[in-house]
């Protein structure tokens, strides 16, 4: 039987503690169990980690709190920094306030490959959906299901068809989706010694393309880009952006150009800080 490889699970949040714990309770779910869970935690204040604490003893979860103070939108920090406190093999990245399908981990285990990162898929519910998630639709995995989520007020959408059950479905739409592969920090997994190679994220990214850029840079580094938007599926609640500045996003806009034109693989600002 083919070994699996040690898998961690790093989630970015910042001061939204009702989120996170539905996210938590998505992963107390999972199929496959054997994972360590990190919360890479942007500068949140004392209810983030009295709820960190609780399911820490409550939840069963291999369950991990990397804190940074608040400093403004540091995102890429803080992910370096769970990624340096790590050892796992592999290394799946999401959100605090992206709820994992049940099989989450295990698909993203599945089309694992050397050489490659997953990009996984989305669906971005409302507000109205987002807050009538409830721990008992959680375990009963309703929020994946069309029914619940029409009956619920999310309105109807194309994007509905990542909700496909049949494997065999969900691997064909995975190769003919015409859908650019890129590394989405709410859903996609690479190799930690892939990460490294490129020195993880640059901190000089602020919010705006910031994981998009690292996977510009890995593909740089030959590491090909796989679909699988159709068979790892998380829903991401709404919430407000108050960090989103247009000036940030120039700036991230003009550090991509960059490494298009000229192929840049390694960020002098990254796991190895300069």
């Amino acid at each position: 039987m083919k070994r699996l490889p040690e898998v961690a699970v790093i989630l970015s949040t910042y001061n939204h503690p009702r989120w996170l714990e539905k996210v938590l309770w998505g992963y107390m779910a999972q199929t496959f169990k054997a994972f360590d869970l990190i919360i890479a935690d942007d500068g949140s204040g004392e209810e983030t980690a009295d709820l960190i604490r609780y399911y820490q003893k409550n939840s069963g979860l291999n369950l991990h709190h990397t804190w940074q103070p608040d400093k403004g939108f540091r995102k890429c920090r803080i992910l370096n920094q769970a990624i340096r406190e790590t050892e796992a093999d592999y290394l799946i990245f999401s959100d605090g306030d992206c709820i994992p399908r049940k099989d989450f981990v295990e698909q993203h285990l599945r089309y694992h490959r050397k050489g490659c990162f997953l990009s996984g898929g989305n669906i971005k519910l409302n507000r109205t959906v987002s807050e009538t998630i409830t721990r008992e639709e959680v375990d009963s995995q309703r929020p994946f299901e069309l029914r619940w989520l029409l009956k619920t007020g999310q309105p109807l959408s194309s994007k509905f068809i990542k909700l496909v059950r049949n494997p065999a479905t969900a691997d064909l739409l995975n190769r003919i989706t015409p859908t650019r592969t890129t590394w989405n920090g709410h859903n996609v997994s690479g190799w930690r010694a892939d990460v490294l190679k490129v020195n993880g994220y640059n901190e000089d990214m602020k919010y705006g393309g910031l994981d998009r850029e690292l996977g510009e840079r890995l593909m740089n580094a030959g590491i090909k880009g796989r679909q699988i938007r159709y068979s790892a599926i998380c829903v991401h609640l709404d919430h407000n952006r108050p960090y989103r500045q247009l000036s940030a996003i120039m700036e991230n806009k003009a550090i991509r150009r960059e490494v298009k034109k000229n192929k840049v693989v390694w960020t002098e600002n990254g796991v190895v800080r300069k």
